[in-house]
């Protein structure tokens, strides 16, 4: 794996940041304010239409502070893109639509982040002309409600063992806690996605700073 440094990846979720009244845009402001650099929009449920409305509003809040990518939904990126938002790209699940589509619409200059759990998965993209993929979410590393359909857990060594076998910077998720991240930096990550450490906390901001701290001074 490269040396690429992520370090703390912020995937949104509706539901967790509701409970604090301040919803998603909110909850990414105090996470950007505390340091957090990639910001990964996240609705499961939402429409194409609220959806891009959410991600350009994400995307004008944070401005040049953050990169800000659009899980799944490739057309969603797109249209913000073409709207002249600034969205990166996107990060991709495994049935998707495939990364190399993705890197061809989008161009060589966009993010385009795969989730692979698997060495089969590793194998498929080490086939891939490179540069098509450009950061690779492993896990999870912990069972984690926000996912309900994760695969297996592969805790520390699990996570140890995949992003050693690939030269792509790999990103821990899956139940990611304040503890977990000096132990994942040490197991190669480049970074860690954390959804209810950030979005669940009383205060967002001073969450989103604890795993900054740690993932900095690991």
């Amino acid at each position: 794996m490269t040396g690429t440094d992520v370090g703390v990846y912020l995937v949104t979720d509706g539901a967790l940041s509701d409970r604090h009244f301040i919803g998603v845009l909110g909850v990414v402001r105090a996470a950007v304010h505390g340091g957090v650099r990639i910001v990964q929009v996240r609705d499961k449920d939402a429409s194409a239409r609220d959806l891009l409305a959410l991600t350009s509003a994400v995307a004008d809040a944070v401005g040049d502070r953050a990169t800000v990518v659009v899980d799944d939904r490739l057309d969603v990126a797109l249209a913000a893109r073409h709207a002249g938002h600034r969205v990166a790209g996107v990060h991709l699940g495994q049935s998707d639509v495939p990364v190399e589509v993705a890197r061809a619409l989008l161009g060589v200059d966009a993010h385009v982040g795969l989730t692979a759990n698997t060495p089969e998965h590793l194998a498929a993209v080490a086939r891939l002309p490179r540069g098509t993929v450009d950061l690779l979410g492993v896990g999870v590393v912990h069972p984690t409600t926000t996912k309900a359909d994760h695969p297996p857990a592969l805790g520390h060594d699990g996570f140890a063992r995949l992003a050693a076998a690939t030269e792509i910077p790999c990103v821990a998720i899956g139940g990611v806690t304040l503890d977990d991240v000096v132990p994942l930096r040490a197991a190669g990550a480049a970074g860690v996605a954390v959804v209810s450490g950030i979005c669940a906390a009383a205060d967002p901001g001073s969450a989103a700073a604890a795993y900054v701290s740690a993932w900095s001074a690991s």
